[in-house]
């Protein structure tokens, strides 16, 4: 068994949590934190014989990260999302890096939605931080975007891809909108100011730069929604904060 800690935070998160599980089944320790499913997330994490349950708060993306790492068995942790997959190839990577302990690691990240590997709208390359060792570093802060800190740290980028199922429907796209939008401006309140014009402009400018200037034009249907999906978070998440700071006075 590979001597390190994979950590996954989960909310109703079935539907690729087996396919997840199976991919990392060659780890010591799979640490699902989950912060409050009612579908059979649970139940399949469960069945896993190298996987500990924690069951939580949700209290933003960057300390809930924190919060799952301290729970784990090993130092050296292998984030994950509930819809991502090790390749085996990443595994074999992974075996054949002497792990230094003032190091980050980062995989390239292959997304997906509708079954097609996206390649436009700055999903591709879609490089990401995810084997560090927490006696030296962990996430910022922060609600939402969330990343590992790597000041102070050197960089090794890995070649082998993670498989990023992100989007399966429209309504996925929703949920993700609603819940991202909601943090940002939670987030922001009372730090950055909004209004529905600056609403109106991040939205259509985040659309722009997404089939434009990032080629989502390219992608056909897919990298339309994808723009699209890109556009309205934007707006919504200004809009929101817009009325967060209202509220605050």
């Amino acid at each position: 068994m590979i001597p390190i800690s994979v950590t996954i935070l989960t909310k109703n998160s079935c539907q690729y949590l087996a396919q997840v599980l199976d991919s990392v089944s060659l780890f010591d320790e799979v640490l699902i934190y989950d912060t409050g499913s009612v579908d059979d997330t649970i139940k399949i994490a469960k069945s896993y014989s190298n996987v500990r349950v924690i069951l939580a708060t949700f209290e933003g993306f960057g300390p809930t990260h924190n919060k799952a790492s301290a729970y784990a068995k090993h130092d050296w942790i292998l984030s994950l999302d509930s819809d991502e997959l090790v390749t085996p190839a990443m595994i074999q990577e992974i075996l054949a890096t002497s792990l230094q302990e003032k190091v980050v690691y980062s995989f390239p990240r292959h997304n997906y939605f509708n079954n097609k590997f996206i390649r436009w709208c700055g999903w591709y390359p879609d490089r990401q931080y995810r084997l560090y060792n927490r006696k030296e570093t962990g996430f910022t802060n922060v609600q939402v975007h969330e990343a590992i800190i790597v000041k102070h740290m050197q960089h090794v980028p890995l070649n082998s891809p993670l498989i990023h199922y992100s989007y399966n429907s429209i309504a996925d796209f929703l949920s993700k909108m609603q819940t991202y939008s909601t943090l940002f401006a939670e987030q922001n309140k009372g730090k950055k100011t909004a209004s529905l014009s600056k609403a109106l402009t991040h939205g259509i400018f985040s659309f722009l730069k997404s089939y434009i200037l990032k080629r989502g034009f390219m992608g056909g249907y897919e990298g339309f929604i994808i723009s699209a999906y890109n556009g309205h978070t934007a707006f919504y998440k200004y809009l929101k904060l817009y009325e967060a700071n209202r509220k605050d006075g």
